[in-house]
């Protein structure tokens, strides 16, 4: 029965009809209905979209998501705010891990890339050759260790040969003069003190004419003062008269003196100078002569010409022994020591060494070329050996340094730049690595002092043809580009 209400029937709340009487709820059946329609129509779309990818190479994409987007406002119109809400939550927790799955699988996919093209960078990089096995083959490939060992225990380096300064004389006079006689020529052989040239010196001759009179002078000085002294000893002459006659005999003496050290200076002998009537030469000549024993090879004068104290005209070495000067380089420092043997060769003269020892290493770099001053003194007997000439030291030291060895034939200049082929990491795959280079020995090694160390896999044969395919490619990538 229906509870008990002093309204009309018809004036109760909808609320309280009985459920017989409610009017139908047809919002279920509509959204079923609506929401079927939706999807056939996305499926359809969905399906336009994989054909159009299939045929215009993914420009579809854009539609779908268009066509999803305009499609989806109108389901959550249709959708209920009420009594749907948890059913949205769900599709959107759905949506979250399909999402979060295709990033995942697209990150997989990068890092999988990225390994792939780690892998095979070496195989790709401009210095890379792949010709295979086979054309290695045939090519005369060959693929070794490199051995640890010195190319040689002896270094060499650039040197010049310089005359030795102590047996070279600049000959000019130490008064002015006119040259009167030229008594050596150019080439000629001069002994030690023998004359070059002679000269016409009025001052020389004034100097020396001073130091006759003052040995005159003296000489009559000496006869008046032993002449006073007898005469003060037998109480005949006066005490004043010896003292003034012993004043004049000191003066003499010291005028003397000082003639004979102006001819000195002059580099005139005075012992040499003989008396009026028996003198051949002018007082005025002067000697040039040589403090060396060598070879006149410099005669800057002629007959006639006047030469002062600061003209040196005339220029005698001796060649018997050399200075050799070598530019060494500074990693040479720890290995080479004073004494030690040295072997000069000169290119213009093939098989012929000359033997000496080093005597000098500088202390200080150049500053400009960065090298190491050393000296070496070798003997030349035949005189074979000019000033001026460039040759090679060969200096023998007691060092052995340990380092890659290589043949000079598989090391190949690539852009200015000397570079090893050593294999990839497939057969018949190869690269090129930059190398630095150490000394060379004689029998075609050479040492590397950076880029491959001993033990290390290189090319030993055929690096030539490795450089042409690597050259070849080249050219090929730059014009297809």
């Amino acid at each position: 029965m229906y509870p008990l209400d002093n309204r009309p029937l018809d004036n109760r709340p909808l609320d309280n009809r009985p459920p017989d009487n409610r009017p139908p709820d047809n919002r279920s059946s509509t959204f079923s209905s609506l929401a079927s329609r939706y999807a056939a129509l996305i499926s359809v779309l969905f399906a336009l979209a994989v054909l159009s990818a299939g045929c215009g190479g993914g420009q579809a994409q854009p539609n779908l998501e268009s066509a999803t987007a305009e499609a989806q406002p109108d389901i959550s119109k249709a959708q209920p705010d009420t009594s749907h809400a948890g059913h949205e939550e769900g599709n959107g927790g759905e949506h979250s891990d399909e999402g979060g799955g295709q990033h995942q699988g697209e990150q997989h996919q990068g890092e999988h890339s990225g390994e792939h093209e780690g892998e095979h960078e070496g195989e790709h990089s401009p210095r890379a050759v792949e010709i295979g096995a086979e054309k290695a083959q045939s090519l005369g490939i060959e693929v070794r260790e490199l051995t640890a060992g010195s190319a040689t225990s002896t270094v060499s380096r650039p040197a010049t040969v310089e005359f030795n300064p102590d047996r070279v004389a600049m000959i000019g006079p130490r008064v002015e003069g006119k040259v009167v006689r030229v008594t050596k020529d150019l080439g000629g052989q001069v002994q030690e003190g023998e004359t070059v040239a002679v000269l016409s010196s009025v001052e020389l001759g004034r100097a020396r004419s001073e130091y006759l009179s003052a040995q005159a002078h003296l000489q009559t000085a000496r006869q008046a003062y032993q002449r006073e002294q007898t005469l003060f000893r037998d109480s005949i002459s006066s005490e004043a008269s010896f003292l003034e006659a012993k004043a004049q005999f000191e003066e003499a003496k010291a005028r003397l003196q000082s003639a004979r050290e102006t001819l000195r200076i002059y580099g005139a002998a005075p012992d040499t100078l003989q008396p009026a009537g028996e003198r051949e030469v002018p007082l005025s000549d002067f000697r040039m002569t040589s403090p060396v024993t060598g070879t006149l090879q410099k005669r800057d004068v002629k007959i006639g010409q006047t030469v002062g104290t600061q003209d040196t005209p005339f220029h005698v070495a001796s060649g018997a022994q050399m200075w050799v000067m070598i530019d060494g380089y500074e990693r040479d420092v720890p290995v080479v020591k004073e004494g030690q043997p040295v072997r000069l060769t000169v290119s213009g003269m093939p098989g012929a060494s000359f033997e000496g020892q080093v005597d000098f290493i500088s202390q200080t770099l150049e500053e400009e070329t960065r090298t190491l001053r050393m000296r070496a003194v070798v003997d030349n007997p035949n005189g074979r050996l000019r000033d001026g000439m460039y040759g090679r030291a060969h200096i023998s030291t007691d060092t052995t340094v340990e380092r890659a060895l290589i043949s000079t034939d598989a090391v190949q200049t690539i852009g200015e730049t000397p570079m090893v082929f050593v294999p990839g990491d497939q057969e018949g795959h190869f690269r090129a690595v930059e190398v630095r280079l150490g000394e060379e020995s004689q029998d075609g090694m050479v040492e590397l002092l950076a880029g491959l160390q001993p033990g290390d896999r290189a090319v030993t044969q055929g690096a030539f043809n490795l450089k042409a395919t690597l050259t070849s490619q080249s050219r090929s990538a730059s014009h297809s580009h």
